[in-house]
């Protein structure tokens, strides 16, 4: 696991350098998304599943970098007091929405780009898993936007 050390950020806020790192890079992951949706659309399939297993790869190394630290130090030990504050609230919500759309994306990374499955442990119908993860994805950068507000920008207004 990587660790970046606290610096102020650089957006204006209360957050971090990292976390305001996070945001702009997920921001920009996110467009990324939808322009590997629209390759699909336009059949260029190979374009597609480099630039969404891209996204994909790049997201888990920023998970490790600055949401999994962040939540460990941050959210981990309210766990055991119980989640009564929407801070932690929020927090919460987005990792369990996060953590499913990241596994989600690497069984299709797998189940699609590799013969590693047995073909009945394959999807038969893509489009559907595909854009399920596209919106389950979307709504996952919509609560990130969230959790930063909620950590950085509503505490210092």
């Amino acid at each position: 696991m990587l660790y970046m050390p606290p610096m102020k950020g650089f957006l204006g806020t209360g957050a971090t350098f990292g976390a305001d790192l996070n945001l702009v890079v997920q921001l920009i992951m996110g467009t990324a998304l939808i322009a590997g949706a629209r390759l699909a659309k336009h059949k260029r399939y190979k374009a597609h599943g480099i630039c969404q297993t891209t996204v994909l790869l790049l997201n888990l190394f920023m998970i490790g970098l600055v949401m999994w630290p962040s939540f460990r130090q941050q959210v981990k030990p309210a766990l055991s007091k119980g989640l009564h504050k929407w801070y932690y609230e929020v927090a919460m919500l987005h990792a369990l929405l996060g953590t499913t759309a990241e596994l989600l994306g690497l069984y299709i990374v797998i189940a699609a780009g590799t013969n590693v499955l047995p073909r009945w442990l394959r999807f038969r119908h893509w489009k559907w898993w595909m854009r399920t993860e596209l919106v389950l994805w979307v709504i996952v950068l919509l609560s990130g936007i969230g959790t930063y507000c909620a950590w950085y920008v509503a505490p210092f207004q």
